[in-house]
């Protein structure tokens, strides 16, 4: 079986089952939680090799079998004995965001523009603080880049983050910051993508047109 960070086929089949259930997810605006990361980080690893053991398929550090430090970098993750509490603190902030915005974006329909900014800030918040926080032994960035499109998605926007392949220098500078507790350049970094993205949807690869 390949290496559970491995960009195997198997790897890139599982990204895209686990897609297609984001997609159905979103649509029915099902909850998001702590334990919806776990099944996207099992169903992720489905099939892979885990050097450190299977228990960690699914396991945040900390918990029992699933006590090591990990490192990007200079910079490390949160300790394994305080990834719960901090966890927790994740999971409230989360909710309280998703509440308002459900309260606020109608259900099945497109963003409005008026709140699109709110809707990346949150994708970047919740992406920075996952990688800071860096509950999983592997898996941490893909399991991130999911929880922008799950957020995206229910919300009117496109998937705009692959998960596979890695995005490139500018998203490792902005994961960097994160990892120092700062979310607001992955929040900018997004906004740029989102814009990317979109204009691509709309002209193609060759961009708007250009003016004479």
């Amino acid at each position: 079986m390949p290496h559970w960070d491995a960009n195997s086929t198997e790897l890139f089949e599982n990204i895209q089952r686990v897609v297609n259930a984001l997609h159905r997810a979103a649509a029915a605006r099902e909850p998001l939680s702590l334990e919806v990361a776990r099944q996207w980080h099992r169903d992720l690893m489905m099939g892979l090799t885990i050097p450190e053991g299977e228990q960690w398929r699914g396991a945040f550090r900390g918990e029992p079998g699933c006590h090591r430090q990990v490192r990007i970098g200079p910079y490390y993750g949160t300790p394994p004995g305080e990834v719960a509490g901090e966890l927790q603190q994740f999971q409230e902030q989360l909710q309280q965001a998703i509440s308002y915005l459900d309260e606020r974006i109608p259900q099945g329909e497109s963003c409005p523009l008026d709140f699109r900014g709110a809707v990346v800030e949150l994708c970047g918040w919740v992406h920075a603080e996952w990688v800071r926080i860096h509950p999983f032994g592997n898996g941490n960035g893909r399991t991130a880049r999911l929880w922008v499109d799950a957020i995206a998605l229910r919300y009117g926007l496109p998937a705009f983050l692959p998960v596979r392949p890695r995005p490139g220098d500018a998203y490792e500078q902005a994961s960097g910051y994160a990892m120092q507790g700062e979310w607001e350049p992955t929040a900018e970094l997004f906004a740029q993508y989102l814009e990317d993205f979109l204009a691509d949807q709309l002209f193609g690869e060759e961009g708007p047109p250009q003016e004479d």
